[in-house]
């Protein structure tokens, strides 16, 4: 069997900036463990798998496919830069004939579109509630060690855990936090907790103008840190759009890599995250 297999550098419009995903184009399904062996083998914090839901659609001309993700250890529910990374494919490489394109996924039907250089994801919205410092002390502290925290807010829908930095903290010491992967995970072992956002306010007037700033750690998906995270922030923008006052948000996820997101708070109660890809290797994976 050989399988077209592409890597993508999503949220940016520069290689080896932003986030890197595996995107695997199949005509049928496999077998799970096949999926979960690929993304080992890959060993990138995504692995997507595009399907074609009709055998008689092709790449080109089709607008409706199944959509997985796998990290190196397990299947993820919803990945935001592996979509952008799938869309970036099928828009830019295979020339798909379609505007929009719709994703069957485990989080339900996600629509993306094209909007001049960037890709467009419809996502749903995943508002945090506030969450009491005492009962995750144990993974603040091995997150954030001493620094002043703010506000601690909690998703049980994604199983996110969001610890907002002091406004007394700048970007530099959101930028230079450096938590032990194993002494994360020891600090809970509830299962309440599988990834934990760290952000802090941006300075929305200084151009680029940046509402906010982020990082994502989730050693309990086998990723001590993923470098720019689409569905960490159907939270954040949740949790900011309230604290702001605002719907239209640009946000930088500050990893070593970086990458830069946008997004609009909808009507409907879903978000809407944008960001540009480059595809930097294309070839074929033989089984």
């Amino acid at each position: 069997m050989e399988i077209p297999v592409f890597i993508v550098d999503a949220f940016t419009n520069q290689a080896f900036k932003g986030n890197p995903a595996a995107v695997c184009l199949l005509p049928n399904a496999l077998r799970d463990e096949l999926y979960q062996k690929i993304a080992a083998e890959m060993n990138l914090s995504e692995t997507a798998f595009i399907v074609k839901v009709k055998s008689a659609d092709d790449f080109i001309s089709g607008s409706r496919f199944g959509l997985r993700w796998f990290t190196p250890t397990n299947e993820v529910p919803l990945c935001g830069h592996a979509t952008l990374a799938s869309a970036a494919v099928l828009f830019y490489q295979k020339k798909n004939q379609n505007s929009v394109l719709v994703f069957e996924t485990l989080s339900g039907e996600l629509c993306v579109r094209l909007c001049e250089d960037s890709i467009i994801m419809d996502f749903p919205l995943h508002k945090p509630v506030p969450q009491d410092p005492a009962g995750v002390q144990g993974i603040i502290k091995a997150t954030v060690g001493d620094l002043s925290v703010q506000d601690v807010h909690y998703c049980s829908v994604t199983k996110k855990l969001l610890i907002r930095l002091s406004d007394s903290c700048d970007r530099s010491l959101l930028t230079s936090l450096q938590p032990d992967s194993l002494n994360l995970l020891h600090s809970d072992s509830s299962g309440r907790v599988k990834g934990v956002i760290v952000t802090a306010k941006g300075a929305p007037t200084v151009q680029p103008g940046y509402d906010f700033f982020s990082r994502y750690f989730a050693p309990w998906n086998g990723i001590p840190e993923d470098p720019v995270t689409g569905s960490a922030h159907t939270v954040l923008a949740g949790y900011w759009s309230e604290k702001l006052d605002k719907k239209r948000m640009l946000a930088f996820q500050c990893s070593g890599r970086g990458g830069e997101l946008g997004l609009e708070l909808r009507d409907d109660g879903r978000v809407d995250i944008s960001g540009h890809a480059v595809i930097i290797l294309q070839g074929t994976l033989t089984l």
